[in-house]
C-alpha cells in the first residue's frame, strides 16, 4: 500500500508552487494568445503591457499579492528593463514588432519578465513560510550580486567572468540552506541547488517565450529553435540576484518587526 502522507505533501507543495506562478503563467499565456490572435486597434506589445498591468492590479486587489511584494516587483521591473535596453542596443536580441510603448527598441512589458521571477520568489517565500540558515550577510551577498549584474553589462568589452562568479556563488553560499514548510512538516535544501533548479525552469520558459516571439535572438531570426543550453548559466546568475534582493529585504523587514 502506497503511503498517503508523502503524496498529500507533494500535492500541497505543488499547489503552492502553482499559485506562486500565477503572474509568470499570465505573462506566457498572454504572449501565446497574442501571437495566435490578432488584437485590433492596438499593437501587440502595447496590448501585452496593458494586460499585465491589469493582472498585477487584480492580484493586488484580490490579496494574492501584497503591497510590499508589488514594490519588490517594481524594483525588478526597473532592473530588468535597464538590462534589456542595454542588451538590445548591443545586438544580443531584438524586439522586431512595432509598439507605442517601446523605449530605445525595448517594449515596457519586457521588464515584467524579470519581475515575474521576483513575484514567484515573494509568493513562494510567503506561502511556504521560508527562511534561511547560514545567510552570508549583506556585504558578501550584496557585493557578489552587484558583480553578477555588472558582468551582464561588461562582458561585451572585457572578459566574461560568469564562470568565476558561478564558482564564487558556491563558495559564498555553501553554508546557506533554504528552510521551507509544507503543512506541519519542515524541509530544507541547499540554496545553490535551488538556484540551479529555478534557473533551469526559467530557461524552459525562455524557450516558450521566444517560440511565441516575445523576443528573438540573432540566430532565431529565420526560424525558431531551442535556446542554447548554456543560457541556463545566465538565468542561474539572474536568480541569484533575485534571491539576494528578496532575502535581504525579508531580513530587514523581520528585523524591523522585532
Amino acid at each position: 500500500m502506497i503511503p498517503l502522507k508523502p503524496f498529500i505533501q507533494l500535492l500541497h507543495f505543488g499547489y503552492h508552487q502553482a499559485m506562486s506562478c500565477i503572474f509568470p503563467v499570465a505573462i506566457f499565456g498572454t504572449l501565446a494568445l497574442s501571437s495566435m490572435v490578432e488584437i485590433p486597434f492596438v499593437y501587440r506589445y502595447d496590448a501585452v503591457l496593458i494586460i499585465l498591468l491589469t493582472v498585477q492590479y487584480l492580484m493586488y486587489r484580490s490579496g494574492l499579492e501584497t503591497w510590499d511584494e508589488i514594490k519588490v516587483i517594481c524594483i525588478f521591473h526597473l532592473i530588468g528593463l535597464l538590462l534589456e535596453i542595454y542588451k538590445v542596443s548591443m545586438g544580443s536580441w531584438s524586439y522586431p514588432e512595432p509598439g507605442l510603448t517601446k523605449v530605445l527598441g525595448v517594449p515596457l512589458y519586457s521588464g515584467f519578465m524579470y519581475a515575474s521571477v521576483a513575484s514567484f520568489m515573494c509568493q513562494i517565500w510567503r506561502r511556504l513560510k521560508m527562511d534561511m540558515t547560514g545567510w552570508p550577510g549583506l556585504a558578501s551577498a550584496g557585493i557578489l550580486g552587484g558583480a553578477i549584474y555588472l558582468n551582464f553589462f561588461t562582458h561585451h568589452f572585457i572578459p566574461d567572468f560568469r564562470w568565476l562568479l558561478t564558482a564564487l556563488v558556491f563558495v559564498v553560499f555553501w553554508r546557506t540552506w533554504i528552510i521551507y514548510r509544507v503543512r506541519s512538516v519542515t524541509y530544507r535544501m541547499p540554496l545553490s541547488l535551488a538556484f540551479i533548479i529555478v534557473g533551469f525552469f526559467i530557461w524552459l520558459a525562455e524557450n516558450v517565450a521566444t517560440f511565441f516571439n516575445a523576443w528573438k535572438y540573432p540566430d532565431q531570426q529565420q526560424a525558431w529553435h531551442w535556446v542554447s543550453f548554456g543560457k541556463i548559466s545566465s538565468w542561474f546568475l539572474l536568480v541569484i540576484i533575485s534571491v539576494i534582493i528578496v532575502a535581504q529585504l525579508k531580513h530587514v523587514k523581520a528585523g524591523m518587526g522585532k
